[in-house]
């Protein structure tokens, strides 16, 4: 039945030779009719005369269904096929005669994927005493998406509407807003429900008759514009390149500069008296031929050349870039540049010199040809110096494309410098991969990263000389910001998905990485951007790896109070890390499917490994998911004890392993997964189907009660791709009740961990200092202007949802917006409102209020600050 396209249930028509003959055209055309006096979910059309005060037409409005008149199946019986149903839905006329389509308004909502239902994001705790009549009123909240719930409500979710009838002394007691039953058809209608059996209240009469509500959808405009301009913005302003723009260089007419007897100073092995030359030759416009530079930087590779030519070997370079930059000439420069900047050896690109270079800071053998050993101090300060070379470079092609955006009064714009052939694509993107943020060559650099991460940020405070990692998270920062700003104008949701991508890949191959770096690693991030990203990604992490669940909705000033701040915890009493061996190399978990153990040396975990252990199979499968789906715990448990085992892995799908044990009823498997730790990530959807959701759709309740005695309520706030939360898929009442009340055991648990004592302080400071960085680079990135300066702008766009807000609720002020950029930044103002009223003193534990440590004690004065602006916010009206 779900499979037909026209699923009909009709009201208000009593004439049985007249309903006998649509039921007749509706079957004759292929439809599908239900009868009964109660709504049905799987109507997809309802059949009125007219506007209706009944059960069928407020819900099918609610639910966004097709509500025509019946002249469409008749119509439809003449035509011989079914019509468009646009002509014949249903409207109400006002006095002024003006047609309101109500049905329609929510119906394109659903049906553009904006809304799931009309009360979609509403917990209602209803409260009608008759029976029939609150069954009815629940099945009307429950089309229009909200989640229901009797009194006593359950302890495991926060309440946002009391809908009462009568209103009462108890009702209003409750925290949340009470409101009569006749709100249902308000927020459906508003004030243009003629001949209904409901009246607006006399507050929302008003305001619609002042006209305030029409000024909403210039407010969302407002916000959508400045939300684009900010997201928009460049992030790393370089005004050490302002010099660069002398209009005077002959840039355009770059020529080689003769210096042949540079060549035979090189065949005679006077390397020092050919670089003199050189840098005797290096003027504007000219430029020494790159072979000689090419055989200069073969010399100083071999390890034989000494400091003082190494070090002018540098300056000549520098030299060049000042007095030819790439950026502001033509591609035959580039290419030069491109030539230059590669291994003599190998001669395969810049990325392979800047690896090379890299490695051999790190001390590492894995370069792309042999070179002195052991590292020898000289040479590990000269890559150094090709790298910062480098980096300069691509800090002026990211200068080149953003430099409009800082040009002073006085000062003409730089000329426009193409990308498109820019040393910065050409090395860390290929021609197929510039879709993508996260390329192969990207990937290799977030792991030399992580790697020098760990030599740079090594426990006790001793850290190597060159700060490699400081330069290359400036690398990271300037690559991410360039390809952020070529694509943003594009497609920003593509932008999006590329810092996620990133971010999360970075979490993943630091996971093994101590909280005491994870935290210095974020810190010296110079983009904000990409520093909220990191730091969202790696908090995110750690809660999966602790067994704390949190949702994949975008980020928000909501979703860190609501979501993080009950993380940390769980951190506070998380079992302490193992003793992380802090040495030059190091083994991390594996992202690769075929990649899932890192073997090293012999170990007797690393003896037992059972077969197939490293085969993947056509679908994506490692060992670790075939054996959920068979239920082969013993293999399951062996492959959990192995080092570097990532429980997360996904096949080509995107399935987990956690995923095919709740599919396939591994009950055993399901319950090691949830014992292990890190903890397997448990907010996990492919196509919508979360591991709950799996486990219900096949029938395995012992498994999903299981799942939410883990992870508490929070899943059964998940929605699939059809907006069905996991309670949707139960229709029996007593195992909907045994759900609820695993869901309540699991957070039960959680509160039960509410201990003073502090058990994992690392963790905490990491959580909590990473929680800082958030919110900071979150108000920096993202947040609405005013919120820092307060008393500087009286006027902004927070004064004007503040004045809103005071007056009508979140909901109705945003109602009509489709813009969800708007919508998060009129939550991030009501959740400021929030904090100035101190409600997020109940997302914290009682360990993490009474803890005195630097980080935690920094993360609640910051808390605090935010309150005190909710606070001046208010104070100014």
């Amino acid at each position: 039945m779900e499979s037909c396209r026209h699923v009909f249930q009709i009201s208000g028509i009593k004439a049985r030779d007249k309903k006998r003959s649509l039921i007749k055209g509706i079957y004759q055309l292929g439809g599908k009719y239900l009868g009964g006096s109660i709504y049905n979910y799987c109507t997809t059309h309802l059949i009125v005369p007219q506007v209706l005060s009944s059960e069928k037409f407020f819900a099918a409005c609610a639910a966004g269904k097709w509500v025509v008149t019946p002249n469409y199946v008749l119509e439809s019986v003449k035509n011989g096929s079914w019509l468009p149903e646009g002509p014949y839905e249903v409207a109400i006329f006002t006095n002024s005669s003006a047609a309101f389509h109500p049905v329609r308004q929510w119906r394109e909502k659903v049906t553009k994927g904006r809304i799931t239902g009309a009360f979609q994001g509403w917990r209602v705790l209803l409260m009608v005493q008759q029976p029939s009549r609150r069954a009815m009123f629940k099945r009307l909240l429950k089309a229009g998406r909200a989640e229901v719930y009797n009194s006593p409500p359950p302890t495991y979710t926060s309440i946002s509407h009391v809908i009462a009838k009568p209103v009462t002394e108890k009702s209003k007691s409750q925290n949340a807003p009470c409101y009569p039953v006749s709100h249902i058809v308000q927020h459906l209608f508003g004030n243009d429900h003629m001949g209904l059996s409901c009246n607006a209240p006399e507050d929302y009469q008003s305001t619609r008759k002042t006209g305030f509500l029409d000024g909403f959808s210039d407010l969302e405009a407002e916000l959508r514009s400045f939300a684009v301009k900010k997201e928009g913005r460049p992030r790393l302003p370089f005004l050490e390149f302002l010099g660069y723009r002398d209009p005077y260089r002959p840039h355009t007419q770059t020529i080689v500069a003769d210096v042949s007897n540079v060549d035979r100073m090189i065949e005679c092995g006077l390397f020092s008296e050919a670089l003199d030359s050189i840098r005797s030759a290096v003027f504007p416009g000219l430029l020494p031929p790159a072979a000689y530079l090419i055989s200069l930087l073969e010399y100083a590779q071999q390890g034989n050349a000494t400091s003082l030519f190494l070090r002018n070997f540098r300056q000549a370079m520098e030299n060049l870039l000042i007095t030819n930059p790439p950026w502001l000439a033509p591609i035959a420069v580039k290419k030069y540049y491109g030539q230059v900047l590669q291994c003599p050896q190998c001669k395969t690109g810049l990325w392979p010199l800047l690896e090379t270079a890299i490695r051999y800071c790190l001390t590492s053998s894995d370069t792309c040809h042999p070179h002195p050993g052991p590292a020898m101090p000289t040479l590990v300060h000269f890559y150094y110096d090709i790298i910062s070379f480098c980096l300069k470079l691509f800090k002026g092609e990211l200068y080149s494309i953003s430099s409009r955006d800082f040009v002073f009064p006085h000062q003409a714009p730089a000329p426009s410098a193409s990308s498109s052939g820019s040393l910065l694509y050409g090395t860390f993107w290929t021609v197929w991969e510039r879709t993508t943020l996260l390329s192969r060559t990207v990937k290799k650099l977030l792991q030399l990263l992580t790697e020098a991460a760990i030599v740079d940020f090594a426990e006790g405070g001793e850290k190597q000389e060159l700060y490699l990692a400081d330069t290359l998270l400036d690398l990271l920062s300037v690559l991410v910001e360039f390809w952020c700003q070529q694509h943003f104008k594009l497609n920003q949701s593509l932008v999006e998905k590329g810092l996620k991508d990133l971010s999360e890949h970075l979490a993943v191959v630091s996971q093994d990485l101590p909280p005491a770096v994870l935290v210095e690693l974020v810190s010296k991030v110079r983009s904000s951007r990409l520093k909220l990203g990191i730091a969202d990604a790696i908090f995110r992490n750690l809660c999966y790896r602790n067994g704390f669940a949190v949702g994949d909705e975008p980020l928000s000033l909501k979703k860190v109070v609501c979501s993080y701040l009950p993380a940390l915890g769980t951190f506070a009493q998380s079992p302490s890390f193992a003793s992380h061996i802090i040495t030059g190399k190091t083994s991390h978990s594996c992202t690769s499917r075929s990649e899932n153990l890192l073997v090293t040396e012999k170990s007797p975990e690393q003896e037992n490994v059972p077969k197939g252990m490293s085969r993947v199979n056509a679908a994506g499968e490692t060992l670790l998911h075939r054996a959920c789906k068979r239920n082969q715990v013993e293999t399951v448990l062996q492959i959990l004890a192995l080092p570097g085992t990532d429980i997360n892995v996904k096949d080509h799908a995107g399935w987990t392993p956690l995923h095919e044990a709740c599919n396939h009823g591994s009950t055993e498997c399901v319950r090691a997964l949830l014992l292990h730790r890190p903890a397997p990530v448990l907010t996990d959807q492919v196509g919508g189907v979360s591991p709950l959701h799996d486990a219900l759709i096949n029938g395995h309740l012992d498994i999903a009660k299981m799942l939410l005695e883990h992870a508490g309520s929070v899943l059964l706030q998940q929605t699939d791709g059809d907006g069905q939360v996991p309670l949707d898929l139960v229709s029996v009442p007593g195992q909907r009740e045994e759900l609820l009340h695993s869901a309540q055991v699991g957070d039960s648990a959680r509160m039960n961990k509410d201990q003073t004592e502090v058990t994992n302080l690392p963790l905490l400071e990491a959580g909590s200092y990473l929680l800082g960085h958030i919110i900071f680079s979150y108000q920096l990135d993202r947040g609405l202007p005013g919120l820092l300066q307060l008393e500087d702008q009286p006027h902004t766009l927070v004064y004007k949802l503040v004045t809103a807000m005071e007056k009508h609720s979140l909901q109705n002020v945003t109602l009509d917006w489709t813009d969800q950029r708007a919508v998060r930044l009129a939550e991030d103002v009501e959740t400021l409102l929030k904090l100035s009223r101190g409600e997020h003193r109940k997302a914290l534990s009682l360990a993490v209020k009474e803890c005195r440590a630097e980080k935690t004690v920094f993360l609640m004065e910051t808390l605090e600050n935010l309150s005190s602006q909710g606070k001046a916010l208010v104070a100014d009206l």
